[in-house]
């Protein structure tokens, strides 16, 4: 069921915003509702903020765990600091192949005021005023003109919730549909993979081969396909490889029916690339 992707500053009451929500919806709704956010996941915020190693491997801690507690049924709550618009494109991209609605709320503070609330904290939990700096000047604000990032609530200090507003984004509202990359690909199977790295690598050096003894206009034979290269000027193993590396990345989202036609599909997609 929909998720609700908390955003903010450091300690810009998000947490608190969450379990708003999660009082609300319980006594107004049957469903179940589940936050998911840093405090579970036993960590120490700065050495972990410090780190962009450790911090990429808690947000896909954060991911996972939201992927496994999306149903039909339920209402999860992401609170965390989620400020990396990279990071709210994958998990709109997963609401997507999960096919439920989500919004964001954006908890919007000021630098002073963040900072303030967090000197107020307990010492253990206190970010330091290094890791606080460093995590606002990262920070991506949410816009609502991306479809990541919408519908946006953005709430300041002094609001309160608009409950019925999100309620109606939730519930009243269609989930996005699935595209190409987001749908499960029926053909990723480990024979498919294996045969497209495979035919590609061969293209690829009957390519480089080839290229030894040919003069532009020629054509040349490539084997497994019918198709031939139309060869026009030099292509080293740079630039071939990175060919390569696109036609792999596009073919995966668009599989063919028909492995067999791999190589005649590189094919053509390196004489549209070499002219």
């Amino acid at each position: 069921m929909p998720l609700i992707v908390m955003c903010g500053y450091p300690c810009s009451g998000k947490t608190r915003r969450a379990h708003e929500l999660k009082e609300y919806f319980t006594q107004n709704t049957e469903r179940k509702v589940h936050i998911v956010g840093d405090e579970d996941q036993g960590i120490d915020k700065n050495s972990v903020y410090a780190d962009s190693q450790k911090e990429k491997i808690l947000r896909g801690a954060l991911r996972a765990e939201v992927e496994r507690k999306v149903n039909k049924d339920d209402i999860v709550i992401l609170d965390s600091l989620n400020y990396i618009k990279g990071y709210r494109y994958e998990l709109f991209c997963l609401i997507k192949h999960t096919q439920t609605p989500h919004c964001l709320v954006y908890c919007l503070t000021s630098t002073d005021v963040s900072s303030e609330w967090n000197k107020g904290r307990e010492a253990d939990s206190q970010y330091t005023q290094e890791i606080l700096d460093a995590l606002i000047l990262r920070f991506e604000a949410p816009d609502s003109r991306n479809r990541w990032d919408s519908p946006l609530f953005t709430i300041q200090q002094e609001d309160s919730l608009p409950f019925e507003a999100i309620c109606d984004a939730l519930f009243k509202r269609k989930a996005p549909p699935p595209n190409q990359s987001t749908k499960n690909q029926p053909l990723s199977s480990t024979n498919f993979l294996y045969e497209l790295d495979k035919v590609t690598q061969d293209v690829l050096m009957a390519v480089l081969e080839s290229q030894k003894t040919s003069v532009p206009g020629d054509l040349i034979s490539i084997p497994g396909a019918t198709e031939k290269i139309e060869f026009t000027r030099s292509l080293n193993m740079v630039v071939l490889r990175k060919l390569r590396r696109q036609f792999i990345s596009y073919t995966k989202m668009h599989p063919t029916e028909n492995i067999g036609q791999i190589a005649n599909m590189f094919v053509q997609y390196l004489n549209k690339s070499m002219h």
